[in-house]
């Protein structure tokens, strides 16, 4: 479960902050920027909700799941593939994150 709340708020996350890109980087309208804050909206709350016992944890275990989510958004909505560089990266990201989120815990 932590897992995919954590893919859930990335996509949020990515979402929101792509808004702003668009409308700074990209001269969209400043109307892209109403969902793009709904969107960091719905991330904050996402991540909220993530069953640890300290936010620290929660946002270093994330950190690991934002990397990779951010390469598939380069790759899906940019066009961009990722190169075996990006991969290598985000699979040590991922596998960091996991033993943050999953190691055993003394009481």
């Amino acid at each position: 479960m932590n897992i995919l709340l954590f893919v859930v708020a990335a996509v949020a996350e990515i979402a929101g902050c792509f808004s702003f890109w668009a409308w700074w980087r990209l001269e969209k309208s400043p109307l892209w920027l109403l969902p793009g804050l709904a969107s960091l909206i719905a991330f904050a709350w996402l991540l909220a909700l993530a069953p640890t016992d300290a936010a620290g944890r929660a946002y270093a275990a994330y950190g690991g799941i934002y990397i990779a989510a951010s390469l598939l958004w380069l790759w899906l909505a940019e066009g961009v593939r990722p190169d075996r560089w990006d991969i290598v990266g985000a699979a040590i990201c991922v596998a960091g994150a996991s033993v943050i989120l999953f190691a055993p815990r003394s009481v």
